[in-house]
């Protein structure tokens, strides 16, 4: 009898073990889903303003959202809503301006977030200069780096200031503002940024001051912008919704941890345009607070925000087609 029982433990306790490798064989054997991927382009080379999305791949926040994403640097500024439009990346980063203008030339891309909400393209004058607001720039040279909204900008503010934009010269520099200005070729320039262009020639020997268009009539608009497009939207909602929970941790992570966010961040310079860490180390400084949303989650988009802009574009002629403003952009 106590054989036969000893038997049937010995039984039950194989059939058991049997299970349980069946089932811990099962459930070894089932792979996890695999991660999404997404293509997000930059609108520049990697700098300070990016820390959130290098922050966000590091420390695994797209891969909990169960997403892979890859960072791409564009070969031309435009070819980032070029591209979405075309559906051939997922999201590209813009400015919000630049949108509008699309949408009126029936290319259909969205804003999804804004990642900085002021301008950083501030009108930048020699800091002991006889320039020192935007009606002395009358007969005096103006730098510009070759886009007819940052042209606008100028004549808005010399106009608001009292003076006649139509006696400015306005000089397109291309992308040469710094030695423009640097080698007294121009009084001003226009397009050149508070975190960038305003801190290498401060280190140059070459200190500006810079006066906010916002102060002289141009509307305070988001400077940066996440976009999609109307079609990737439809198709992967749910993905693109994922991407803002995943970049709003890096975001928080570059916050509370700069230091460490900039670490991130040089380790993905680009070779062609090497990184100056004190440089990124002050951008970022200038940049968390243009990007910080207060009470509305980050990267939330004020429809009056896109209303008066779309209004300022329409004044100086950069709209030649009417657009719905609520249209252009989406709070996911």
């Amino acid at each position: 009898m106590m054989y036969t029982n000893t038997k049937l433990r010995v039984s039950v306790s194989l059939l058991l073990l049997c299970i349980f490798l069946i089932l811990g064989g099962c459930s070894a054997g089932k792979s996890k889903q695999p991660l999404q991927k997404l293509t997000l382009m930059l609108d520049w080379y990697p700098n300070a303003v990016h820390s959130l999305f290098y922050a966000a791949e590091s420390q695994g926040f797209f891969a909990e959202e169960g997403l892979d994403v890859e960072i791409r640097m564009p070969a031309d500024g435009n070819d980032g809503l070029k591209l979405v439009a075309a559906n051939q990346i997922d999201l590209a980063l813009s400015y919000q301006p630049q949108v509008l203008m699309a949408r009126a030339e029936q290319i259909p891309v969205q804003s999804i977030a804004a990642i900085v909400r002021h301008p950083l393209n501030h009108l930048l004058i020699p800091a002991e200069g006889a320039v020192q607001r935007p009606k002395d720039l009358m007969g005096k040279s103006i730098g510009y780096s070759s886009i007819p909204l940052y042209e606008a900008m100028v004549k808005t503010m010399i106009k608001n200031d009292g003076g006649d934009p139509q006696s400015a010269n306005l000089i397109d520099v291309g992308f040469d503002l710094i030695p423009a200005i640097s080698t007294d070729k121009v009084d001003a320039i226009m397009g050149g940024f508070i975190n960038h262009e305003a801190l290498i020639l401060a280190k140059e020997g070459h200190p500006v001051t810079s006066i906010h268009p916002t102060d002289y009539g141009v509307p305070d608009y988001y400077e940066l912008v996440l976009v999609a497009s109307e079609q990737g939207l439809k198709n992967n909602n749910t993905y693109l919704k994922k991407f803002m929970t995943a970049i709003t941790k890096g975001q928080q992570y570059v916050q509370e941890h700069p230091d460490e966010a900039l670490s991130i961040l040089l380790k993905h310079e680009d070779a062609t345009s090497p990184l100056d860490k004190d440089i990124e180390q002050q951008s970022l400084q200038i940049l968390l607070p243009l990007m910080d949303a207060g009470d509305q989650t980050f990267g939330y988009q004020d429809p009056e925000s896109w209303e008066n802009v779309h209004q300022w574009l329409i004044e100086n002629q950069l709209l030649h087609t009417d657009v719905k403003t609520e249209e252009a952009f989406i709070n996911l």
